[in-house]
């Protein structure tokens, strides 16, 4: 197996290729989680694996809490699946817990303002949606600071203890809800269970990949991917290259097709999921491509390869895409970048153009 090969494989595994999934929540699920702090992009890393999607149709699908956007895994804000979020809550939260006991004493954020801020979201929450800013009136109310990074913060913690998720946009609002009125009960997992099943999820979807890519994005302790890895080692296959296992899914035979060219978003799964990206990202252009304080930016893919970077304009009937070469004697012809950036346009029901 070649990097190439490895590349290209992911390609398929992650569905950029193509896919027999007919929804977000599907595309979601598949993926176990799909990183999403830039909300727009993110919205686009579901649509270029789903064609014939709109920006439109995914805001309804997490509008109507097929997809729920909250704080999960290492932790960042992720899309997961409405059935996905209570067990990934459960298995990952109490590492998250660990990892933000610095930063809570810092704001000075104990478990007592905790709990209680965790209370005041909750009854603010009942019967209704609301914005963070009207969430931190409540809070303000009840005598708790919510100034410097505390209103983040205060919010994430209830994220974490299932308290809230997002609700659905105002407008362009983004608010809150309670996760017990959005998302149905599903039955709990036990932690081996759940440890298997992110496992199987990640390497299925994300393979051909280490355990220390499963480490990074799991966010989990290494015992705990590690054994996650082992429990879910019936249903992968394994191939050694350089000295390193890479785990994948048996089944898949699919091929990504030779020179495809995909122009994926920024933070997309399939550069933000791995912590060697060497099969697919030249070293020599790390640093433009993913910055010193962690902003992956958008990616254009010929063949699995990273060859450029793309900027996009939207205006009021289009929406221009500048495509940003790394080497200016190697660049796409026009007719390939015109069909490659139409499906972004149709996602935004705006005709794509690019800029020479």
């Amino acid at each position: 197996m070649t990097q190439t090969e490895i590349a290209c494989q992911r390609l398929v595994n992650q569905q950029i290729s193509s896919t027999g999934f007919v929804s977000a929540r599907e595309i979601v699920a598949h993926l176990g989680a799909v990183q999403a702090q830039d909300y727009a992009m993110a919205k686009w890393a579901i649509g270029t694996r789903l064609p014939g999607s709109t920006d439109i149709s995914i805001e309804q699908a997490i509008d109507n809490a097929e997809i729920i956007r909250t704080h999960i895994l290492r932790p960042t804000w992720h899309f997961v699946a409405a059935a996905d979020l209570r067990w990934m809550l459960a298995l990952t939260a109490p590492n998250i817990h660990k990892k933000m006991s610095t930063i809570y004493q810092q704001l000075d954020l104990d478990d007592h303002i905790r709990l209680k801020s965790n209370k005041i979201i909750a009854k603010a929450l009942e019967g209704r949606q609301l914005t963070r800013e009207e969430i931190m009136s409540e809070l303000k109310k009840a005598g708790i600071r919510t100034d410097e990074l505390r209103s983040a913060h205060l919010m994430f913690f209830a994220e974490l203890e299932g308290i809230a998720c997002n609700g659905s946009r105002r407008g362009k609002q983004h608010t809150y809800a309670l996760i017990d009125e959005r998302v149905p009960a599903t039955k709990p997992m036990l932690k081996e269970e759940a440890l298997a099943e992110l496992a199987r999820r990640y390497f299925t979807s994300h393979g051909p990949a280490t355990i220390k890519d499963f480490i990074w994005w799991s966010g989990l302790p290494a015992a705990d991917a590690r054994a996650g890895l082992e429990m879910a080692k019936s249903v992968l296959h394994c191939e050694k290259m350089d000295d390193k296992e890479y785990w994948f899914a048996v089944a898949n035979t699919e091929r990504a097709a030779s020179g495809a060219v995909h122009f994926l978003p920024a933070f997309d799964e399939f550069m933000v999921a791995y912590t060697d990206r060497g099969a697919s990202l030249d070293p020599a252009f790390g640093k433009a491509t993913i910055t010193s304080n962690g902003i992956f930016k958008p990616i254009i893919v010929v063949n699995g390869k990273v060859t450029g970077l793309w900027k996009r304009t939207v205006k009021k009937d289009r929406v221009i895409v500048e495509p940003l070469y790394f080497n200016p004697a190697v660049v796409l012809d026009t007719n390939v970048v015109a069909a490659a950036i139409k499906p972004f346009g149709a996602f935004l029901g705006l005709k794509a153009e690019y800029f020479v």
